[in-house]
């Protein structure tokens, strides 16, 4: 398969569907899918029609079952730490701060970096017959690309040590009541379901659905500083003081401001 398919973006309207296309390998992730996955988050967040994002996985054996351990055995301790473990966190980093709701459609196991993927989402639905481990102590390593941390800010560490410190698989059911999903979907239809939530996701105001998006995440402690800067500008880009600030900037004079 050629690096220009390992990624696939299907637009739906306001809808951008993103999946992980090398279902031979059950999705393993490999660096030029980290490569691809950050393209398409820069292209979904540039597009401004659109509302909101599905991510999944191709094929009905899995969703993701993490990195490709081919790709990373080999590697140096420091090429692991600068060219596998950073690039990961900044790749779902870049997902998981998203401007557009995320909603993954989990039709298949979700392993290792695969469930750290599903984690960057802000709404996860899932097939019944989804399944989801951190088997990384099995094969002597540790969860690198989140697993540890957005994981536990979604569940809690109790739940992300029972799968951690055993690296026992956990089935749907399990992964709804302990919150790690938000949905079972009927047999087969996780991407429908999920499709059908970012339907729904488009029905509201775009801006408010961001915005609260930006402000939950940061209550979360991701990226407040940022957030908070953000939304500063905004609101005092709209004030008439604004307006008298560039316009005596442009006539060179000093500027009257009013607090308004």
């Amino acid at each position: 398969m050629a690096e220009a398919d390992l990624i696939r973006i299907e637009t739906r309207g306001e809808i951008a569907i993103v999946t992980l296309d090398r279902p031979a390998k059950l999705n393993a992730l490999t660096p030029a899918m980290l490569d691809q996955l950050e393209a398409a988050a820069d292209a979904l967040e540039a597009d401004s029609g659109l509302r909101a994002v599905v991510l999944t996985g191709a094929g009905e054996r899995a969703f993701c079952v993490g990195a490709d351990i081919n790709e990373w055995a080999a590697l140096a301790p420091l090429d692991m730490w600068r060219r596998w473990v950073a690039r990961g966190h900044r790749v779902f980093d870049r997902w998981a701060g998203l401007r557009l709701p995320v909603v993954a459609a989990i039709n298949g196991p979700a392993m290792g970096g695969g469930l750290e993927l599903a984690a960057v989402a802000d709404i996860r639905v899932a097939d019944p017959g989804a399944t989801f481990a951190l088997p990384e102590a099995s094969i002597a390593t540790c969860p690198g690309w989140s697993g540890t941390q957005r994981l536990v800010s979604l569940i809690g560490p109790a739940h992300v040590k029972a799968m951690a410190l055993t690296a026992r698989r956990i089935d749907a059911q399990r992964a709804l009541a302990i919150g790690l999903v938000d949905e079972i979907a009927d047999a087969g239809q996780s991407l429908a379901a999920a499709i059908a939530v970012a339907r729904q996701i488009a029905t509201l105001a775009p801006v408010s659905v961001q915005l609260a998006k930006q402000l939950i995440n940061a209550a979360a402690g991701h990226g407040a500083g940022a957030t908070l800067e953000a939304m500063a500008g905004a609101l005092s880009a709209t004030t008439s003081d604004a307006q008298e600030g560039m316009a005596s900037f442009r006539e060179r004079r000093k500027a009257h401001y009013k607090g308004q």
